[in-house]
């Protein structure tokens, strides 16, 4: 659990922040660990809590109420801000304790959010996390991530660096309904294009997929397609989740906005998870369509892993005919 001390509380009366509070907090820690063991990374930073991307099935939306806000609106509207962040970071990769893992980011809030605008928490971030060649991930669906495609560069030269876009559906009128603050899915798009010619590997994680909304063959294809054209790395399909938290803002506004299929979620849904068989039926049928638009862009070699013998140690140069090829 964060330990936040809240410094201010600020507004700012711009279209895009209009109606969002910014609650500016000094972070003791800023590399947090996941619990469970069920994810392929143990280490993760968010610099953010609550997101106004407002999406309506977003898993985090329940991490709000550990601050005494609510999993609704305050999620949306009251944005906690790390601005210590980067101090942090540094003080905690310089400990004798790190070992240098993997750490991975956007795994709760999303670090390219429009409060990044503002705060620029990630480009500090970053260049710690380059200085320290310490190898990490990026899952975002901002496409402001493309400020920082130099220090994503320099990050690969010398350390295990990937990108993901989340993006459930290129269909205009879900995307609209679900995801009312995101970037548009076409302009995520074209960012995975940018990044992977930038030498960034990036890929796409379909998630999370609607029954009844947005797995429709055609809404599928669409995306893989699109996905594939631009050199994802990586597409991969997630069923929607409904845990405790989340459920009880995701089925009022399904009701209003769906009612027809609630039955079906309430009976699809006893669970958090969706029915295996409809998982990997949406997985076997994701993996068809990646093979029949091509397949995936293999990913550049990854650089040489951290070391603390040598993390002071700049770069290598690289071969400047290399970057004429």
């Amino acid at each position: 659990m964060d330990q936040l001390f809240e410094i201010a509380r600020k507004t700012f009366d711009t279209p895009e922040f209009r109606g969002i509070t910014f609650i500016e907090s000094e972070a003791k820690s800023i590399i947090n660990r996941v619990p469970g063991g069920a994810l392929p990374f143990d280490w993760t930073i968010n610099p953010y809590r609550g997101c106004s991307h407002a999406c309506v099935y977003c898993f985090a939306r329940p991490t709000h109420t550990f601050l005494d806000m609510n999993a609704g609106r305050d999620f949306e509207s009251k944005i906690v801000v790390k601005v210590n962040a980067p101090d942090v970071l540094r003080r905690e990769l310089a400990a004798k304790r790190w070992k240098g893992d993997h750490i991975a980011m956007g795994t709760n809030t999303d670090p390219y959010q429009r409060a990044e605008g503002r705060y620029k928490l990630m480009r500090g971030i970053l260049e710690a996390l380059v200085d320290y060649r310490n190898p990490f991930s990026i899952l975002t669906k901002g496409t402001l991530i493309l400020r920082d495609v130099d220090l994503l560069q320099r990050a690969a030269e010398v350390t295990t660096v990937s990108a993901a876009f989340s993006i459930g559906t290129l269909d205009e009128t879900v995307w609209r309904e679900t995801e009312p603050g995101t970037p548009h899915p076409k302009a995520r798009i074209d960012a995975i294009r940018t990044l992977t010619e930038a030498g960034i590997p990036a890929g796409v994680l379909m998630a999370p997929i609607l029954p009844g909304i947005s797995d429709r063959p055609v809404q599928l294809r669409e995306l893989v397609e699109a996905a594939i054209d631009a050199g994802a790395t990586h597409v991969s399909p997630i069923l929607l989740h409904l845990r405790p938290g989340v459920r009880e803002e995701f089925l009022p506004w399904l009701e209003e906005a769906h009612p027809d299929l609630v039955p079906r979620y309430l009976e699809m849904y006893r669970q958090p998870y969706g029915p295996k068989a409809l998982r990997e039926s949406l997985g076997r049928r994701v993996s068809s369509m990646v093979s029949a638009a091509g397949g995936i862009r293999r990913s550049a070699e990854p650089a040489r892993r951290f070391s603390r013998r040598d993390r002071d140690r700049p770069p290598e140069p690289r071969d400047e005919q290399l970057r004429l090829l």
